[in-house]
């Protein structure tokens, strides 16, 4: 049985505002992105262990990412014993780690 996949409200409101600034700037862009963030939802969901390790995060805490192809945005996920949680949705280019004390 695969573990199910769970968000922070943190990650839940950076999806959000991504897609509502991409909506914003190109009526249809904002929907793009949601489509693929729901890919690398799936294949993390499907396949736990995809994702890289992160940067500057101790391989002990289990943290992995996996960056989105068309979009400049990064899902931060932990492998938990009874879930898949995803930490952040974030922006590779804005404030680097912010995350971390999540």
């Amino acid at each position: 049985m695969s573990r199910p996949l769970t968000f922070s409200a943190d990650a839940r409101e950076e999806l959000r505002a991504a897609m509502t600034w991409y909506e914003e700037r190109s009526p249809g862009l904002g929907r793009q992105l949601l489509d693929e963030a729901r890919e690398c939802f799936r294949l993390i969901h499907q396949h736990p262990g995809v994702g890289s390790s992160v940067p500057g995060v101790a391989e002990s805490v289990g943290a992995r990412r996996v960056s989105l192809r068309r979009f400049p945005y990064t899902v931060i996920y932990l492998e938990l014993g009874e879930e898949l949680r995803i930490l952040a949705f974030a922006h590779m280019r804005r404030r680097p780690g912010y995350w971390r004390n999540r």
